[in-house]
């Protein structure tokens, strides 16, 4: 079996669909329910690291909170960073990890490189 870590939130389909996936694939899966564990400024770092993602790319810009927070698209990467440690529910998800790599599932079939 595969070890996978997922940043999961089950109420957005694309997490479950992605949950569904590895889960078929018999991955042995670790959840992190992140809205009520949610990383910290280093986690997300790192995460954003291996996604090979600038932070905006990881930002769900549609929320209310980031309107809230006075982030916009210009924002730089650390008070974005901040933000998604702050309020979680700017994270966009599913984020995978596995073998020391990353993807973001969006969409699903996505992750499956990281699993080979």
């Amino acid at each position: 079996m595969i070890p996978v870590t997922i940043w999961h939130n089950p109420r957005c389909s694309k997490s479950r669909q992605t949950l569904e996936l590895l889960r078929g694939r018999g991955c042995e899966i670790t959840q992190r329910r992140y809205l009520d564990d949610p990383p910290d400024a280093d986690e997300l770092r790192e995460a954003l690291c291996k996604l090979d993602l600038p932070a905006l790319a990881l930002v769900r810009r549609q929320e209310a909170a980031f309107r809230e927070t006075g982030l916009s698209a210009d924002s730089d990467e650390a008070s974005l960073i901040a933000a998604m440690a702050a309020h979680p529910i700017l994270i966009e998800r599913p984020v995978v990890f596995a073998g020391g790599r990353a993807a973001l599932g969006r969409p699903p079939e996505s992750v499956l490189e990281i699993l080979e």
